[in-house]
């Protein structure tokens, strides 16, 4: 099983928080990445492309599995940060 995603990285919840908020209501995920994120995808507006099983820090690919397709995730905390995530693609 593949996955793509997006995601934005921020160091702060707070700030997770707000920019999760701003998505729910509306917010261009591509511009907030571009903006906020701190993980060099910020470029491609957040685009991480395909990945596989355990290409990820566990807590990510489990937050990846969960989400339907162009669902958008509450901020989950790993070792980097406070990722928002995008499913945008699954494949066999």
């Amino acid at each position: 099983m593949q996955w793509k995603a997006s995601h934005i990285l921020v160091k702060d919840k707070a700030l997770a928080d707000r920019l999760y908020v701003q998505l729910k209501n509306g917010a261009d995920f591509g511009a907030l990445a571009r903006t906020y994120s701190t993980c060099p995808s910020k470029a491609k507006g957040g685009d991480l492309g395909w990945f596989g099983t355990g290409q990820m820090v566990g807590e990510f690919e489990r937050a990846v599995q969960k989400l339907s397709y162009g669902a958008i995730s509450a901020p989950v905390r790993t070792q980097f940060g406070y990722h928002i995530i995008k499913k945008t693609g699954t494949k066999d």
